[in-house]
């Protein structure tokens, strides 16, 4: 098709242990399609996790986590509808962590990872998530947040028991209402979100947002860098503030978009 956009994501990822842990409890994971029809018929996928359980055993959680993610998600069947897809490849992802709880080498002990999830096909993201972790969509040099964090604090906040400041000062703003492994089931919240070529997405673990303002966020990730320098800027200032925790960030750059129709519950390429 002439003159017709392709889906172009640039993209970059780091993490830090941050100043005090000794062992990182954070993963990252991504699904990078390998041809222009792998682009339309899957898109992109990437993923962020955050571990609880210490002894190693968040690190288990969170990397069991984001390799079923990005795993099923290459083998998923072509053309399947993101906003379903997503959910179903969370409530597997923590089947999996369940499982790993119940293995007799991990004797019990408990484990549990946050997840967020963000896929990208045609001019579309569709952010799933459970727990903390943050996804923020970076527009014109503002940041928006598209994740609620499944904390007891943001409920607090919801219903107007707490406010900003106070959830900042918090001793328990890391106590979480959801997250995947310890439940048999998990019901993961999904938004979809229409993109503009020059938009930025931001995944990020508590270690980074804890410390970050909204507008600190957009400033770095605004700067004409690549995607690996704005996710490496970003986990260095995090830990420069704080670093009291793992920091891990992903930053995708959206060049260009593939606008798409609907026709009967099917997408179509629309002409340029």
């Amino acid at each position: 098709m002439a003159g017709a956009h392709m889906l172009d994501v640039q993209f970059g990822q780091a993490s830090d242990f941050g100043k005090v842990r000794t062992n990182n409890e954070d993963a990252m994971a991504a699904f990078i399609p390998s041809s222009r029809s792998q682009t339309r018929t899957h898109g992109y996928l990437f993923v962020v996790a955050d571990g609880v359980g210490g002894m190693d055993l968040g690190e288990v959680a969170s990397a069991t986590a984001t390799s079923v993610l990005v795993e099923q998600f290459e083998h998923a069947e072509a053309n399947t509808m993101l906003i379903s897809l997503l959910p179903r490849l969370i409530q597997n992802a923590n089947n999996a962590v369940h499982d790993c709880t119940l293995n007799p080498k991990y004797e019990g002990k408990r484990m549990a990872t946050t997840v967020v999830a963000c896929a990208i096909r045609f001019d579309q993201a569709i952010v799933s998530h459970v727990g903390d972790s943050r996804c923020y969509l970076v527009r014109d040099g503002q940041a928006r947040q598209i994740t609620q964090d499944h904390t007891l604090v943001n409920e607090q906040r919801k219903v107007g028991l707490i406010s900003n400041e106070e959830i900042a000062m918090s001793d328990s703003r890391h106590v979480l209402l959801r997250s995947l492994g310890p439940e048999m089931f998990v019901s993961p919240d999904t938004t979809a979100v229409s993109l503009r070529a020059g938009d930025t997405l931001v995944l990020c673990t508590d270690g980074l947002h804890d410390e970050m303002k909204d507008e600190e966020i957009a400033r770095i990730v605004s700067q004409k860098k690549t995607a690996t320098e704005l996710a490496r800027e970003l986990v260095a200032r995090a830990v420069e503030i704080d670093g009291g925790d793992n920091a891990t960030a992903q930053v995708m750059r959206v060049s260009s978009v593939e606008q798409v129709g609907m026709y009967r519950g099917r997408h179509y390429r629309l002409p340029s």
